[in-house]
């Protein structure tokens, strides 16, 4: 019997950061988020080098491989884009029929969910909080407190990502800092 292959990753427990030489390092700054907030005159006045997030992702085998886990870390800084906070893209899985878990580790965020037919809610998370998102949900996570956000999220390597139905459709509502407390509101 053969020998299993060394991962060569670790996870510091404290920030969820994903260290080792196979980990995949993407940036979100200002710049690239255009059509995710709404008041897009407020992102185009803001630094567009502002980092707003980053995820590190493990994908041990090839994407679109049935039957392989993807293991990533994704860090949003805090902030706000007028009333917004900062926060992921937002997408389906391409393959609606799959899920996925995110455990945060630190900070504190909001994991909004859409189905699809497009009622939207969100689940507040906390340093240990487990968030399953079911198939044929949409999600993207906000930061919501002061202090970096950070979640690990495990996903199957055959799930995809569709990003261009959220860019042209958006979410049914909006997660808005309404006197500071952390508002869904519905979008005309």
């Amino acid at each position: 019997m053969g020998s299993l292959p060394k991962i060569g990753i670790t996870v510091n427990l404290n920030t969820g950061e994903l260290l080792g030489g196979r980990v995949q390092h993407t940036v979100r700054t200002a710049k690239d988020l255009q059509g995710i907030f709404r008041d897009e005159a407020v992102r185009l006045a803001m630094d567009p080098a502002q980092l707003i997030y980053r995820v590190q992702s493990f994908l041990p085998a090839p994407e679109g491989q049935p039957g392989e886990l993807f293991w990533g870390t994704t860090l949003i800084e805090p902030g706000v884009v007028g009333d917004e906070y900062f926060m992921t893209k937002g997408h389906f899985h391409a393959d609606r029929s799959r899920t996925e878990y995110y455990l945060t580790f630190a900070g504190k965020g909001a994991l909004i969910l859409m189905d699809e037919d497009r009622k939207t809610r969100f689940e507040p998370m906390k340093p240990g909080s487990l968030h399953y998102i079911p198939p044929n949900t949409a999600h993207r996570v906000a930061n919501v407190g002061e202090s970096l956000l950070s979640f690990l999220a495990c996903w199957p390597s055959d799930a995809g990502h569709d990003y261009a139905t959220i860019a042209a459709e958006g979410f049914s509502a909006r997660l808005r800092s309404i006197h500071g407390i952390p508002t869904l509101v519905e979008e005309p």
